[in-house]
């Protein structure tokens, strides 16, 4: 049996850079994020994506301190989001994590709610491969075509 090699958070985080120069990286809570800025002219703007290496004190639920493990998380629009995973949560409580019966928030390489903040329509992909990532593209255009129409409301 092959192992599965995923992506290192470097390369996903350089590609993503390349689809706008509008978009910044930032540590942002302890992870590499990603906000969209065109010309800086915000403190950080809009968070488009993050990367996340290590377990914190409201967030275990996925088991990110394993070697190798990452979780990419970003945000689906609304219709993809329900249609991937029906209507989103309610919000938990302040420190405590989402109760998301049926998902393994510990499965490599595998799109899913996020253990935090899919009450945002956040999703999380731990350790994604090459191949995943590359279907992923198409959302994640979806996603960044989103925040720049926000962006440009906020704008007027």
């Amino acid at each position: 049996m092959t192992a599965v090699v995923s992506l290192e958070p470097e390369r996903v985080l350089g590609d993503l850079l390349e689809l706008d120069s509008g978009l910044r990286l930032e540590r942002y809570y302890g992870e590499q994020s990603m906000f969209y800025n065109p010309a800086g002219v915000a403190p950080l703007g809009t968070i488009f994506c993050s990367i996340k290496d290590h377990d914190g004190p409201n967030d275990k639920g996925s088991h990110l301190s394993r070697p190798g493990v990452y979780r990419f998380a970003f945000a689906l629009p609304e219709h993809e989001y329900e249609r991937r995973f029906g209507p989103r949560p309610r919000r938990p409580p302040k420190g405590e994590r989402l109760e998301l019966p049926g998902h393994d928030l510990t499965a490599l390489d595998m799109l899913s709610p996020h253990p935090v903040y899919a009450w945002m329509r956040w999703v999380q992909i731990l350790a994604p491969t090459p191949a995943r990532f590359d279907e992923l593209r198409p959302l994640l255009m979806e996603s960044l075509e989103e925040i720049r129409a926000k962006w440009k409301r906020c704008a007027r």
